[in-house]
């Protein structure tokens, strides 16, 4: 059995890291065309880069939460193959354990050169004159996506969609594409699919079946049922 699982902002919500659309969070406190577009990027890197700093301080300091252990279980000890693609940036889906992990939005603790892309770890702060350890250019960004970029290893995940036998959103809001369509995807190609969200997203309708609740108390529940199949 093939399962594919997309996880999204609210599954580390209750590890302290607030989603885009929490009141007074992060990202409230700056405009995301400011710090998360190629655009804002352009106008003035030393703000991007001070926000990706704090994001990345602040994951830094955030540990796995039940619904990420659980997961991690799951692949451990699920008989057949389980695929966890994230749109997260955090690192806690590793940090609890689970190995088989595609970020398509990248990773905060990634730096990536904006003119030769190499890649490196990010150090605690980013300055826009840091130069490429590869090719000397003072242009060090973050290695996550943008809005208006395209996401991460997506052949990949379709390949994944195409083959799964059960899809599984957690914590997703349902509205940020290509993420958002990736139920359909896996539906059209015969997969059962499962909603897992505080509330219901918008596309809950499109899920063969949708609980609502904490992702600390559905996923380590939802887990246990598929341990005990």
């Amino acid at each position: 059995m093939q399962v594919v699982i997309l996880t999204g902002a609210g599954i580390s919500a209750e590890s302290g890291l607030g989603t885009f659309r929490d009141e007074g969070g992060l990202w409230t406190r700056y405009p995301l065309e400011e710090v998360a577009t190629p655009q804002g990027w352009a106008r003035d890197p030393a703000r991007v880069l001070e926000f990706y700093d704090a994001r990345r301080a602040q994951a830094a300091a955030a540990a796995p939460n039940a619904a990420h252990r659980a997961l991690a279980r799951l692949e451990a000890e699920f008989p057949g193959d389980v695929l966890i693609v994230t749109q997260n940036v955090d690192s806690l889906h590793e940090a609890a354990g689970a190995r088989n992990v595609v970020h398509m939005h990248g990773r905060l603790d990634g730096a990536l050169c904006a003119i030769c892309d190499h890649r490196w770890p990010a150090p605690e702060t980013m300055d826009p004159a840091d130069p490429c350890p590869a090719c000397g250019a003072p242009a060090t960004r973050p290695d996550v996506v943008w809005f208006g970029e395209m996401p991460y290893r997506m052949d990949e995940i379709l390949e994944a969609l195409a083959r799964a036998d059960l899809f599984v959103s957690i914590g997703t809001s349902g509205e940020v594409y290509p993420a958002a369509g990736f139920v359909e995807e896996a539906a059209t190609q015969g997969a059962r699919t499962l909603e897992l969200n505080l509330e219901a997203s918008r596309g809950s309708r499109v899920f063969d079946e949708a609980r609502q609740g904490p992702a600390s108390e559905l996923v380590p529940a939802w887990v246990d049922e598929m341990l005990a199949r």
